[in-house]
């Protein structure tokens, strides 16, 4: 009597009573040892203890079964420790080990491992039902001789074997159908006849006498082999030749057997461990009980294997082992126990794992991971039973059924039942290492360490088993994540990644010192100012670009009071604004804030915008001009899901007053000045387009950086720091992928009596000294430099001692030439820039000077800011007041 060599061990019958009985018709509570100690004692007690004990003595010796079960039993205890924790810490509902994982990892980790789950139950069913099979015919199909006369009980074939194994998975269904209910009060009946079983084989070792046994035949024909062994009763002597290991050939099977494939066989016995966790809606103190009837078990089954392993090695001679796996049935008081035994324990594997599939389905269905595909197989009966479940499972073991035998099936199941003990492992670890509040679990003797060596364990078991198997089931489970993952609905469980993602970046937030920033490693990390987004899309994709994994936020003000407000009215819209930045595809965060002006909006955000060492250095403020607004989301489907009554997505208001004048824009850039942030003016990016200005053309395309401060036409310096900031930014934008293509192309203003082709090789040492490639135009500017000292020459001498002050009249500011620059210079110096005989750039870079230390000229210094970049199409004003750039390794 023989059943395949890797049988899966793991039976857990999902008897969810919630899911079987009516409201008005609860089932009584169970407990501790009907609800939690008998189905885990069923579950770990399979064919091993009757058939394979004798197998794993005889060809690894006592050292080395003993070794192994204490090796497999610290792996499960570490997968048990796990379960308590996570059982321990809420109530389960119907799904069992996919329910934990799934509520604690999220829907997709849980969903590939639940779906993995269930296949691993059909097929474990399909298993069980072909071993019982194989023990009916080993036992009732053998040819007999009656008066000469050759007779089979059974019939033997492919066809007799599939048809009675149909018959045994038709009771299985009659009674899933019925309910697991009719399962959980034969559950202790099952229980009663296994004890009695293994209480008889104990016996007899003491109540038999020594006897010869005689040996099956050998799978390989060998006529030579031994035809009986010898049962010695306890002796020093069979001990002492029982206690190294012997690996020699299976016998049913022709394959030498190894330490790995012996202790794959073996650990098939101490799986099933989840078989009370799963009931825990149906204990009276599912906290108390899950832990206790649990680690009972453990114990139980623990301390029964190492006793029949001991008694197995002092009576029994090392052939009888090795030759006849059925050898407890030849010694036993009466032959048929252990043959009750084998059948009763692989009928009820066969039965909880056809429930325990029925029960995974009905959990995958529920939660709708799947889509329309699983819909039907949340239908349940009246009583709460899932019977479309059971029906599909049912079907799918059916089908395996025809496969005949599943000795590599059985090791890809077992292999999927490590997989589902190492994510509870994972999820108990991934819980315990986010430190959330509301993991409180009440059995506490667990940590960090115990998860690791469960995760570690299942890992090298399953390679162990076998290595090319276990590869491809991981692989099987990360296909079927990233399935999930993308076709799957957002779920509201909650996710574990969210949490352990806060976790790590608070500590490496505070490991990120301020004081130790050097300029090497300096990023732009930008604030981004957004009236309106409807209007801003290209320049929200622009700043992404030049953002060079910096931090990128994008801030908002509205204007309010909350002491006249019943609510904040910021609190609806950032779902608005999320989807805005999932949409344009960005990596930024979203900053919002109610103020009396924009400019106490503004300054709030500067104060307040990132943590620790991650916070903007670096404003970005769309240009104040009078060109109405240009709605860029009209035509995005995807508006029509979004609130568009929110004010963050509000229709674009070409009509209207703006929400701040030109003094207080400008006094918005000198606050960011004074906080020593970067200033950049984004002015013609209403229509921009990324695309279409990337694409290369016949000319190519071209980034313009004009590093001159062409306010000042008396100062022609491009080494300052605004100028090497600004010739930074430009760079940054052209290391990007989008921009990857981009050649920039630097314009250095030079009056006829400087010499062009020194000032061009001074400004290409530069360049090289700074890494960066771009092509040098030099260009002389007398004629407008000219308008400029004409304008001047005619200036009264108290005008142009208004127009320059002192540096510590204002701190941190230059020179200030508002007052001496004419409309015809700004307008001149705005043709130069127009009528450079060149491809027209993508987009051009210039100079933005300090604003004036007088209030009194902010309208007049922005009124120039407009002239200079009238019709210049996307352009970026830049003011840089921190050193960037180093020649330094």
């Amino acid at each position: 009597m023989t059943v395949p060599t890797s049988v899966p061990g793991e039976r857990t019958p999902l008897l969810h009573y919630r899911l079987s009985t009516s409201v008005n018709d609860q089932p009584q509570k169970l407990s501790t040892f009907f609800g939690v100690v008998i189905p885990t004692l069923l579950s770990m007690f399979s064919v091993v203890v009757f058939l394979r004990i004798g197998f794993v003595v005889g060809q690894c010796g006592l050292y080395q079964t003993v070794a192994m079960l204490l090796v497999a039993y610290f792996i499960i205890s570490m997968t048990v420790l796990s379960v308590c924790a996570i059982s321990t810490n809420g109530a389960l509902d119907a799904g069992g080990a996919y329910y934990m994982i799934s509520r604690a990892l999220g829907p997709e980790f849980g969903g590939s491992i639940g779906l993995m789950f269930f296949l691993a139950n059909v097929c474990g069913s399909a298993l069980y039902v072909l071993g019982l099979v194989e023990a009916m015919l080993a036992t009732f199909g053998a040819v007999e001789a009656t008066h000469g006369i050759a007779y089979e009980v059974m019939p033997t074939g492919y066809w007799w074997s599939l048809l009675y194994g149909t018959a045994i998975l038709l009771l299985c269904l009659l009674v899933c159908l019925v309910g697991a209910h009719i399962y959980a009060k034969a559950t202790f009946l099952i229980f009663l006849v296994v004890m009695l079983v293994l209480g008889t084989i104990f016996v007899s070792f003491f109540a038999v006498g020594p006897r010869v046994v005689a040996l099956p035949p050998s799978a390989a024909g060998n006529s030579t082999s031994p035809t009986s062994a010898n049962f010695t009763g306890f002796k020093l002597d069979t001990l002492m030749g029982n206690l190294q290991a012997d690996y020699t050939v299976d016998y049913t099977t022709g394959v030498m057997m190894s330490f790995a494939t012996v202790f794959a066989v073996m650990f098939n016995g101490c799986t099933g461990i989840m078989a009370g966790s799963n009931m825990s809606g149906d204990l009276k103190s599912p906290s108390a009980s899950i832990p206790r009837g649990t680690i009972t078990a453990v114990i139980f089954t623990f301390i029964t294997y190492i006793l029949l392993s001991v008694m197995v090695a002092c009576s029994c001679d090392r052939l009888l082992l090795q030759r006849d796996y059925s050898f407890l049935r030849d010694i036993n008081v009466w032959r048929p126990f252990v043959t009750i035994g084998v059948y009763s324990s692989t009928l009820s594997a066969a039965m909880s794992n056809l429930i325990g599939a029925s029960r995974i389905l009905y959990a995958l269905a529920r939660d709708d991971l799947f889509g329309k595909v699983l819909s039907p197989a949340k239908r349940t009966s009246g009583s709460g039973n899932p019977w479309v479940s059971v029906l599909i499972s049912w079907f799918l073991v059916q089908l395996v059924l025809f496969s005949g035998k599943l000795n590599t099936i059985a090791s890809i199941v077992t292999i999927f039942f490590l997989l589902v003990y190492a994510a509870v492992d994972l999820a108990c670890l991934a819980l315990e290492w986010a430190s959330a509040p509301n993991f409180r679990p009440t059995f506490r003797y667990f940590t960090w360490h115990t998860c690791v060596f469960g995760i570690v364990g299942c890992a090298v078991m399953m390679f162990l088993i076998n290595a090319i198997y276990a590869s491809a089931s991981i692989a099987f489970m990360l296909l079927l994540l990233l399935v999930i993952h993308y076709l799957s609905p957002t779920s509201s469980w909650g996710y574990i990644s969210q949490a352990l993602i806060f976790h790590q970046v608070r500590k490496y937030l505070l490991m990120l010192d301020v004081r130790k920033d050097h300029v090497k490693f300096w990023r732009p990390q930008v604030l981004l100012m957004i009236s309106n987004p409807r209007s801003s899309v290209g320049l929200i994709t622009f700043i992404n670009d030049i953002k060079k994994s910096g931090l990128y936020v994008l801030g908002h003000v509205q204007i309010g009071d909350l002491d006249v407000l019943p609510s904040d009215p910021l609190q609806s819209q950032y779902d608005s604004w999320l989807s805005l930045v999932d949409h344009l595809n960005i990596k930024a965060f979203v900053n919002l804030t109610l103020a009396s002006s924009v400019r106490h909006g503004v300054q709030h955000l500067l104060f307040i915008s990132g943590l620790g060492g991650m916070r903007p250095n670096t404003l970005v403020l769309g240009f104040y001009d009078d060109h109405p607004p240009q709605d860029s989301l009209h035509d995005i489907l995807f508006m029509s899901a979004l609130p568009l009554h929110f004010p963050a997505l509000r229709n674009i208001n070409t009509g209207g007053a703006k929400s701040l004048d030109a003094q207080e824009y400008v006094s918005v850039v000198a606050d960011a000045v004074k906080m020593l942030k970067n200033v950049a003016l984004a002015r013609g990016f209403g229509a921009f387009e990324r695309d279409g200005c990337v694409k290369v053309g016949r000319g190519g395309v071209f980034v313009d950086v004009w590093p001159v401060n062409l306010l000042r036409p008396d100062s022609s310096s491009y080494v300052d720091t605004c100028s090497l900031f600004l010739l930074q930014m430009a760079c940054i934008l052209t290391m990007t992928r989008a921009w990857g293509k981009a050649k920039l192309r630097l314009f250095l203003c030079v009056e006829e009596g400087r010499s062009l082709k020194g000032a061009k090789q001074k400004l290409g040492l530069l360049l090289r000294e700074l890494r960066m490639k771009a092509d040098i135009h030099t260009i002389t500017w007398d004629k407008q430099v000219e308008l400029h000292w004409q304008r001047q020459s005619h200036r009264p001498a108290k005008e142009d001692q208004v127009g320059g002050e002192d540096d510590c009249d204002y701190a941190n500011s230059y020179h200030s030439n508002t007052t001496r620059l004419s409309n015809d210079y700004l307008q001149a110096v705005n043709r130069l820039i127009l009528d450079q005989p060149h491809t027209p750039p993508a987009v051009r870079f210039l100079y933005l000077p300090r604003p004036p230390a007088d209030t009194g000229r902010y309208r007049s210094y922005l009124e120039q800011l407009e002239l200079l970049t009238r019709d210049l199409g996307p352009t970026l004003l830049i003011h840089g007041v921190t050193p960037v750039i180093t020649t330094d390794l």
